[in-house]
Order: C-alpha cells, then structure tokens, then sequence
C-alpha cells in the first residue's frame, strides 16, 4: 500500500529536527558546496522558464510547498548578501546574517524531504531591485522577508491538518520571528523597533497574520516564475 505523504516523511521529520537542534549543522556540512549546489541546480533552462505557472498544490502538500517556496526565496537572498557583503558589513553583522542563512537552508531543506516527490522545483530568484553594496537596501529587504515569513506562517498554521506539521511550523516561526527582530535591531538598535506595533498589535500583543492570497503578490516581484496558487485555502 503506498504511504501518505505524512507517513513517509515521519523519519525524515526526526532526522531533520535533530539537524536543525545543532547549530553549526551545515557549517560541518559544508554550506558552500550545499548552496553552490542548489544555485546550480536550480538555474537550468527549465526553471527559467519564467511564464510557466508553478502550483503548490492543495491541502497540507500546498501549504508546505508555499512555505517551502518562502524558505526558498529567503535562503536565496541570504546567499548572496553573504556572497557579496554590502560595503561596510561588520563582523557582528556578518555573523547575524551568516547565522540566519544557515537557519533558511536548514528549513527550505527540511521542507524539500518532507514533500519528496509533491515538493515544487527549485524557484530562480529575482533580486534586480535590491542592491547589494547597499546596507540600507540590504537590510530593508531582509526586513520585508523576515516581516512576511512571520506572517505568512501565522496566517497559514490554521490551514494545516497534520498536527505534526502544524506542531514543526510552530517551531520554525519562532525562528523566523528572531530573524525578524535581530533585523530590525540592525536598523534601529537599542529601541523598541525589534517589535513594532507595525507588527505586532497593540491591543492585544499578537503578530500579524496573513492568508497566501495577500503573502504570495507581495513576493511575487522577487521570483522569475510566476506561482500558482489557486487550490490555496482562504
């Protein structure tokens, strides 16, 4: 009998927790040849095809192939500050941004595993708007992804009926909350910008929430394929 997605991702599931519990995981592992390996694989002709529609599908699968295609986009962008440091970059904020790199390759391929064959390709990033030398620029944009991963994963738990997967991306917002305010305190340190009522509400302390059909057209600009997501719950 062929196994459910869930089924099959059981072990994969506790082997990647173990991964994402240790801190110089992919430092040990080699994140250069990891995301050398991804950047290549993921600029063939076939994911340049920018005009095809890719779909995420419905159900648990789609809601994990749209956090995957949002680790995706994030571990992208950190690559390449990490590549090409904006001038200026210190050694503080060199290892912020390093670390919060290691964190995105470790749940965009935690996401990978878990939906084997159902998983989207590779998506080829679009950053011409973002300019790399630029710390202000840099920042901003990673103040954007950070921002909206957060909200993206509280507006879309409720969608999830897998208890486990709902369980582990708890486990991940958490994290992308810590990027969000460790960016936030490299704009405007020592202040209480790190959690904004921008994003978090003042009336009741909780962080934004928001469903994909708002999450995805706002990240849209920053990926060449067009995603799909009709099949998306709203």
């Amino acid at each position: 009998m062929k196994k459910t997605l869930s089924e099959n991702s059981v072990s994969t599931d506790n082997e990647m927790l173990v991964k994402v519990n240790r801190r110089y995981f992919l430092r040990s592992a080699g994140v250069a040849a990891a995301t050398g390996a991804y950047i290549l694989g993921a600029c063939t002709d076939h994911d340049l095809e920018s005009d095809q529609i890719v779909e995420l599908g419905s159900g648990d699968v789609g809601i994990l192939n749209y956090a995957y295609a949002l680790e995706q986009l994030e571990a992208a962008f950190y690559t390449q500050v990490l590549s090409s440091p904006y001038i200026g970059i210190t050694e503080e904020e060199k290892m912020i941004l390093t670390d919060i790199r290691d964190h995105e390759i470790i749940h965009r391929q935690f996401f990978k595993a878990a939906l084997g064959s159902a998983a989207i390709k590779g998506l080829t990033p679009n950053f011409t708007s973002i300019d790399f030398s630029n710390r202000a620029s840099v920042l901003g944009a990673a103040k954007l992804f950070e921002d909206t991963g957060v909200q993206a994963y509280n507006g879309a738990g409720k969608f999830i009926k897998d208890a486990g997967y709902l369980l582990l991306a708890g486990k991940i917002v958490s994290v992308e909350a810590r990027h969000a305010a460790a960016i936030r305190d490299l704009l405007m340190p020592n202040t209480a910008f790190f959690a904004g009522d921008d994003i978090v509400t003042t009336s009741d302390g909780f962080d934004v929430a928001l469903p994909p059909v708002v999450i995805l057209p706002s990240v849209q600009p920053f990926v060449m394929n067009k995603i799909g997501y009709s099949q998306l719950p709203v």
